[in-house]
């Protein structure tokens, strides 16, 4: 739900359209916001009306006082980005409260912590900088707030020199690989009523009981290989043959018909040694 480049692009966040004609991106409408296809599938299902009110309701270009207070108070956000081709990602940060600062009521600005490596968001903000965030308090207000925008990386050297003011934390793990500072397009209220209420248990004191291991590298602290995919690779490393090609249904057949004459020659011989035979019906798996 992006109303602000829309206006002037014609399209969501001003990505290019699909080549597909349901796709194809329509003349801008400056009379409402919201994408072209958005506006579209309202049309569809008759719920203009009521987006509309939602719009002029709840759909702000800035943060104002109470969503500045709720993001400063937040310890965890859903991150949605995507590369030059419209890749999409979806990730997750947190930290301790206040980890994302609201520089001012149209920019606001998170720390990197070191984590796996692969870089993917930022990666993705470097080719696009359309980013968006998603907070949900689930545990005292169970409340969201969406924040869409424009998305840069800053060194934590440049950010701490622009903003002399930010805190220094004293836990070694969170201590910012870079900054993604953005610039806000669009805010909005994300309802409650699908929210579940989660209460936190109290916290442990000692990371070893349980608390968050920042920075960590140790394997196990860090969830270990949960849903087994290492270990599936690793047993599959060990059997030969599992990297060719899967056999096509015609040598499944002759293998089948091959194991099957096996075992009727081995029928044969027992029943010839009673004194009997066997003509079997079977006819095997693929007749």
């Amino acid at each position: 739900m992006n109303h602000h480049d829309p206006r002037t692009s014609g399209t969501r966040g001003g990505a290019a359209p699909a080549d597909g004609p349901t796709e194809r991106a329509s003349a801008p409408d400056l009379t409402r916001p919201g994408a072209a296809a958005e506006r579209r599938v309202q049309r569809e299902l008759g719920t203009t009306a009521r987006a509309d009110r939602f719009y002029r309701d709840q759909m702000s270009e800035r943060l104002n006082d109470r969503m500045r207070e709720f993001v400063a108070r937040q310890e965890m956000f859903f991150l949605a980005t995507a590369d030059g081709d419209g890749v999409c990602d979806n990730s997750f940060r947190a930290g301790p409260p206040g980890f994302v600062q609201v520089l001012d009521d149209r920019t606001i600005a998170y720390p990197e912590y070191r984590g796996n490596g692969v870089m993917a968001s930022l990666g993705n903000i470097r080719e696009n900088p359309h980013i968006a965030l998603l907070m949900i308090d689930f545990s005292r207000d169970r409340i969201g707030l969406h924040v869409n925008g424009q998305a840069r990386l800053v060194s934590d050297e440049v950010m701490r020199v622009v903003q002399p003011d930010l805190p220094v934390d004293p836990v070694p793990g969170r201590r910012p690989q870079t900054w993604v500072e953005v610039t806000v397009d669009e805010a909005y209220i994300h309802c409650s009523k699908h929210i579940p209420r989660l209460v936190p248990p109290p916290r442990a004191v000692d990371a070893a009981d349980g608390e968050q291991a920042w920075g960590t590298d140790d394997v196990k602290r860090k969830g270990g290989d949960y849903f087994g995919v290492a270990a599936e690779r690793t047993e599959a490393a060990a059997l030969p043959g599992l990297d060719a090609a899967p056999p096509d249904r015609e040598s499944w057949r002759l293998e089948a018909e091959r194991a099957l004459a096996r075992a009727r020659r081995g029928t044969a011989g027992v029943a010839g040694s009673a004194g009997g035979g066997s003509t079997g019906g079977f006819r095997g798996w693929f007749a």
